[in-house]
Formats: C-alpha cells, sequence, structure tokens
C-alpha cells in the first residue's frame, strides 16, 4: 500500500511537472484533499523533482551540450565563432532575472497565504486556462537566433507569474513565448530553457533543507520507486505536449483546467 502512495506521486509529479497544468498547484490541492504526511516530506519532494529535471535534461541534452560548449568556446575565442549560442545562453540568464527578483520576495508569503485559502489556487488554474486560450492559434516566425531581449524579459516576467500555484510555469512561458511571435517549436525550447536554471536553484535549496533535516535511510527505496514513476511520466508527458503544441491544441488543456478551477474554488471556498 504504502509503495503505491508513492507510484501515485511519482505520477503525479511527472504529469504534471511538463504539463501547463501547474504542478505546485496540484500538490496544494492533493495536500488539502487528502490529508497525508506524504506531501509534506521535503525529500521526497526533492527526489521526485530531481527525477523530473533528469527527464526533461535527457530530452533536450544535444541543445544543452551545445549551448555550454558555445558559451565557453565564445568566451575562449572572444570572436564571432558560436556567439549565437552565447547569446541565446545570455536570453536564458535575462530571461530567469524577473522569477529570480520575485521568487525572493513574494514566494515564501505567497504560499502561506494559499495554504490558508486554498481557493484561491482555483482562480490561478483559471488564470492558466484563459492563457492558455489566448494563444491555441499562434504560431509566429521567429526562430531560435530571431529572440531579442526584449522577448527574453516579457516571457520571463511571465514565469514569474507562475510562482503563484495554479498558475503553470510552462504554461504561462509558453504563453509568453507565443505571445511575442517565437514559433510552436521555438517556444517549447526557449520555454523549458527557461526551466533549467530555476530547477537546479530550487533543488539547491532543497538539498541544502535536506541536509540540515537529515534522511530517513528506510524511505529511500519507497523515493526510488517513486523517482523511477516521475521519470517515466515526465518524459512521456512531454512528448505528449510536444505533440498537442505544434498541432496548437493547447485549448484541450484550458478545458481541463477550467473543470479542476471550478471544482477547486466550489470545493474550498
Amino acid at each position: 500500500m504504502d509503495f503505491f502512495k508513492y507510484i501515485i506521486l511519482g505520477i503525479l509529479q511527472g504529469i504534471t511537472e511538463p504539463l501547463p497544468v501547474s504542478s505546485s498547484g496540484h500538490i496544494f490541492l492533493f495536500k488539502s484533499l487528502f490529508k497525508t504526511n506524504l506531501f509534506n516530506d521535503l525529500n521526497l519532494e526533492i527526489f521526485l523533482n530531481f527525477a523530473s529535471f533528469i527527464a526533461i535534461l535527457i530530452i533536450f541534452r544535444e541543445d544543452v551540450i551545445n549551448l555550454i560548449k558555445g558559451f565557453f568556446t565564445f568566451i575562449g575565442s572572444k570572436g564571432k565563432k558560436c556567439a549565437e549560442e552565447f547569446k541565446y545562453c545570455m536570453l536564458i540568464v535575462v530571461g530567469t532575472i524577473p522569477v529570480g527578483i520575485l521568487g525572493l520576495v513574494i514566494k515564501d508569503p505567497l504560499e502561506e497565504m494559499l495554504s490558508k485559502n486554498v481557493f484561491l489556487v482555483g482562480f490561478g488554474f483559471l488564470v492558466t486556462a484563459i492563457a492558455l486560450l489566448l494563444v491555441m492559434k499562434s504560431n509566429g516566425s521567429k526562430e531560435d537566433n530571431d529572440i531579442t531581449y526584449r522577448d527574453a524579459i516579457i516571457i520571463g516576467l511571465c514565469q514569474a507569474i507562475a510562482l503563484t500555484p495554479g498558475i503553470s510555469r510552462s504554461g504561462m512561458t509558453l504563453v509568453g513565448c507565443l505571445l511575442c511571435g517565437l514559433s510552436r517549436k521555438s517556444s517549447l525550447k526557449y520555454a523549458f530553457m527557461l526551466y533549467f536554471p530555476v530547477s537546479v536553484v530550487t533543488m539547491i535549496l532543497g538539498v541544502k533543507d535536506l541536509v540540515g533535516g537529515g534522511l530517513v535511510v528506510s524511505l529511500l527505496g519507497y523515493y526510488a520507486i517513486g523517482m523511477i514513476f516521475a521519470f517515466i511520466f515526465t518524459y512521456i508527458a512531454y512528448k505528449w505536449l510536444t505533440s498537442l503544441v505544434q498541432n496548437g491544441k493547447l485549448w484541450k488543456f484550458s478545458i481541463y483546467l477550467f473543470i479542476i478551477s471550478l471544482f477547486t474554488i466550489i470545493y474550498f471556498i
């Protein structure tokens, strides 16, 4: 029975992490619906997030390797060689700044407020649903090399809005990309390139807390099974997301979000 619980949590993490439905919103919702200590296990959260991170890193491994190599090659040569890769890395940095600043200021107070007013998470789901509807037909002409620093700031601000549980990070960054005129393919890439620095910082802070709080060795087997399912379903969910974005079917997520938004608001108000 315990293994089954960890499998469910792994699947929940895996599905909601890449999809534009807000993983944090679902965790808040499940914490409130099911009074179980599993949802308050920081160690488990760190391990499951790490599994999702590895899955997405594997998907984008070639892009990540090329960008890292290009970045340091440009710095070393100080010429035009790999200038495009260097610029793309800087666009990732610029796009990450808004969420970094706002995260330090409002994240903890916001989560405390929402923990006492869970119905507000429903409004977060509603915001994501409406935002996805706004861009369901969008497919710009800008490719990777056409992204500007202005675009990066706008997209970064969209990502920062998603600090609110219920508002999806991947959803809002995709919306920002499409509103800035990026193609669907470039939107997917840039949205998930912005995921990496935020995820790395979050994991570092989590590991710091983990070291301070200690690790229950007897639970490692349960964590492992949860990680396996989180990894598998993150990979599957991203592939599904790619198909829906390329075919202009983000509206399908809006339907789900409208339903869960209505349920959350009515149930907890």
